[in-house]
């Protein structure tokens, strides 16, 4: 899941209005269109969730022939609105209006009837049924699915498989397809490019050029910048459920957005962690946290190996189905693999569960938070959960080290507790450190990421990547896959290259730059060899 911005949107150098110059409009000089201009509009929109506001008053206005970009961090309270003009939950207060027209949707089968369809940020599918169940309980064509898969790169797809044993990049276009068989006249896409790999994307950015070219409308929202000063006509920001300015594409409007997004003061303090990150380390010889020696699991994974240090932040680069997933599972004993070895501080491993893995130190925080975590459950008992893990007996147990333990991982990651009762209240964003969280309390000392700041503000990216040069400058090991080539230089001291389900390259940080990478990545040699 590479995703190489600069190619993937050369397709849009010419689509933005020439007379464009960046200019963002202030709240206070935000003039309300006439209803008969706009295709769709929301006014002053307010939802709370028993003591979480998460709108307080956020308004858009989309035109008919664009593509609009809504901005701002997790829990900014843009799926909430999302959701709100689509019929999953009904605003408090706040007005709706289609082509001029007051409206209130019921459900999403009422928004799907007045043209408004969205794609939301997990997919809407129902785990253990198959993809044709999936497509009649939704009441959509299976041949214009087919179509629509087609026109988006799937061109092989078993109608009868489960959902649940589905890719999760093959679920998001499963529910785009959907989306599209509608012919909606908005379609609302959130977060879609965040899992999957620079060609699908970009037929995601044509699909998107073509909706604008034919009169309609995409409300688009993504975390990456790039994606959103490329596609985008113009772009709304939301900031602690408020709206809080509108930015026009032109160069330089993602430090514009960047700064309504986080507010000046959280802005400065942020560019100032950044500047204070800690230090690269250099791995003492003779010290291995974890070591992977021809590791093979057909037909992705064939003879992998390297070595990673402690102090150390290995990243790792790779295509769409290059092996990368079935890399991390094997290490942190979800998968079982056929040859080879791994070996933790020079002791052989041998997995039989994840268990065993996080009994050795070695813990994993996935790219679907879904899967991690109990969604009913409280903030702390989702971060206190490996705390029980040892328990063996019957009998009273001490709460109070675990109590502070968890206090102070939630408090380091400065995750928004209003929503204590239950976790699927929180924003994605927060929900991510919560999983990260959880093995801050509990400790270990190789921490897996995959892909971790998927679908993730760029306020909360940057504390992640804070937070994973922290645990390697404390002696932790860190192994980091991710779909954002910049993140590469961020966080990490090395990187290697999976292609065709080996290491093709290894480099340190100061040469992983992402044409470097992008070569690596499609197993070309470096361009310093590329003539010979």
């Amino acid at each position: 899941m590479l995703v190489s911005v600069g190619k993937a949107y050369s397709a849009f150098s010419g689509c933005a209005n020439p007379g464009l110059r960046g200019r963002t409009t202030p709240l206070s000089q935000f003039d309300l269109m006439s209803d008969s201009s706009l295709l769709l509009e929301a006014r002053n929109v307010a939802k709370r969730f028993d003591l979480v506001i998460a709108l307080k008053a956020a308004s858009l206005q989309v035109r008919p022939g664009e593509v609009h970009g809504l901005m701002g961090s997790n829990g900014a309270g843009k799926s909430t609105l999302v959701k709100i003009i689509t019929g999953v939950f009904p605003a408090d207060s706040g007005q709706i209006f289609v082509k001029g027209v007051a409206r209130s949707f019921r459900s999403p089968a009422e928004a799907r009837g007045a043209g408004i369809v969205s794609v939301y940020q997990d997919p809407a599918l129902v785990p253990d049924l198959t993809v044709t169940q999936n497509m009649r309980l939704a009441g959509v064509s299976v041949d214009a699915m087919r179509k629509w898969l087609a026109e988006l790169g799937v061109l092989k797809l078993d109608f009868s498989l489960l959902v649940r044993d589905l890719p999760y990049p093959t679920l998001r276009l499963i529910d785009l397809a959907r989306a599209l068989a509608s012919d909606p006249a908005v379609l609302l896409l959130d977060e879609i490019t965040a899992s999957l790999p620079a060609d699908l994307s970009e037929r995601i950015y044509i699909m998107v050029k073509r909706w604008r070219e034919k009169g309609s409308a995409v409300i688009f929202i993504s975390h990456r910048m790039a994606e959103v000063s490329a596609l985008c006509d113009r772009a709304t920001v939301l900031r602690d459920g408020v709206m809080v300015g509108v930015t026009e594409r032109a160069h330089g409007s993602e430090e514009r957005i960047v700064a309504l997004m986080l507010g000046a003061e959280t802005a400065r303090a942020v560019a100032t962690a950044a500047s204070n990150r800690p230090s690269r380390r250099t791995p003492r010889d003779g010290q291995i946290a974890l070591e992977i020696r021809g590791l093979r699991r057909a037909p992705l994974l064939n003879d992998v190996s390297f070595k990673l240090y402690p102090g150390e932040v290995l990243g790792v680069a790779a295509l769409e189905g290059q092996g990368q997933e079935e890399l991390f599972d094997c290490i942190a004993g979800n998968r079982r693999y056929e040859e080879g070895s791994i070996f933790a501080h020079g002791k052989q491993l041998r997995f039989r569960h994840p268990a065993d893995a996080i009994a050795a130190g070695i813990v994993l925080v996935p790219a679907n938070r879904l899967v991690a975590l109990l969604q009913q459950r409280s903030i702390r008992e989702n971060v206190a959960l490996p705390a029980f893990g040892g328990i063996r007996n019957w009998g009273p147990i001490r709460m109070s080290a675990e109590q502070s333990r968890v206090k102070s991982a939630i408090a380091r990651l400065e995750i928004d507790t209003r929503a204590g009762s239950e976790l699927r209240q929180l924003s994605g964003g927060n929900q991510q450190k919560v999983v990260i969280a959880r093995w801050l309390a509990s400790g270990f000392n190789t921490l897996l990421c995959f892909d971790p700041t998927r679908g993730i503000d760029i306020g909360t990216k940057r504390q992640i990547h804070a937070l994973v040069r922290e645990l390697a400058a404390k002696g932790s090991a860190v192994l980091l896959f991710t779909s954002e080539l910049s993140e590469i230089a961020l966080a990490c001291d090395r990187a290697i290259v999976l292609f065709g389900g080996r290491v093709v390259a290894e480099m340190p940080v100061a040469e992983a730059d992402e044409a470097t990478l992008l070569r690596s990545a499609h197993g070309l040699a470096p361009l310093a060899h590329a003539a010979s």
